[in-house]
């Protein structure tokens, strides 16, 4: 069986297939392919690179729009090459752009000349987080006196609901410290910070929140967010993280609008 390249995928008639278009398109690598033609017949090599330039760039932006902070740490010239890359790699599967660039933080992790910069991909990955929640469905937030309302007893075989927006992003480095200094508008002064870090991504009302979670809140709001009943993720959480802090991951969980309604018990 002949195996076809990116650049050219043929059907038994000798016409290009969609994908090798496509592969032509995001691949300067690629010749021009053989259905694109000029006027008359003639070969259409410079029209098609200019659109070939057009498409990447255009996803280059579109990266550089939903990854900002990553974009500021890096430079703007090792982040659109680093992007460049990416693209021709993983082409769009959704026609819309603020879809694209799911991938983008598993490369970044990957990518040989990131690898001085191992927190980089879990600043990315905050970064969709954000995205994610801004454009997830809107839904009413638990309040407090709805949870106050419950007999003591009662409370750990709650099961919540988490609210749409709802993220947690773990990593083994101090990516939410890096992430807040690289999103704001100000200079960014040296990050002392060294510890591993997780980032609780909500958004409770019109604006999107990102919070650094304390020790053993990730484990708890993470297995809440699972389905898991309170009392069960809570020892969890105290098993593995000797210091959380129930009551206070409960009042973070409430005021970051992180669930939305209890499913069962209460």
């Amino acid at each position: 069986m002949q195996t076809l390249s990116k650049c050219h995928a043929e059907t038994a008639d000798g016409l290009d297939y969609p994908e090798g278009l496509v592969h032509g398109l995001l691949d300067p690598g690629c010749a021009t392919p053989a259905l694109v033609a000029g006027p008359k017949g003639k070969a259409a090599d410079m029209r098609f690179n200019v659109y070939r330039n057009n498409v990447t760039v255009s996803l280059i932006d579109a990266l550089a729009a939903v990854f900002p902070a990553t974009m500021r740490i890096t430079g703007e010239t090792f982040f659109r090459a680093m992007a460049r890359f990416h693209i021709r790699n993983t082409p769009p599967t959704s026609p819309l752009l603020f879809e694209y660039g799911r991938d983008f933080p598993d490369f970044i992790e990957r990518y040989e000349h990131a690898q001085s910069m191992p927190w980089l991909a879990d600043v990315a990955r905050i970064e969709r987080a954000w995205l994610d929640a801004y454009h997830a469905a809107d839904a009413a937030v638990l309040e407090a006196g709805r949870l106050a309302l419950i007999p003591p007893e009662q409370l750990g075989d709650l099961v919540f609901a988490a609210h749409p927006a709802t993220r947690i992003v773990r990593s083994a480095y101090p990516a939410v410290t890096i992430f807040s200094a690289n999103r704001a508008s100000g200079s960014v002064g040296r990050i002392d910070a060294t510890a591993p870090e997780s980032a609780l991504v909500t958004r409770p009302a019109l604006e999107v929140e990102v919070r650094l979670l304390p020790p053993g809140a990730d484990i708890f709001l993470g297995r809440l967010i699972a389905g898991e009943r309170l009392g069960s993720a809570a020892a969890t959480a105290s098993t593995c993280c000797p210091e959380f802090d129930l009551a206070f991951a409960i009042r973070t969980m409430l005021e970051a609008g992180a669930v939305g309604a209890i499913q069962h018990g209460g």
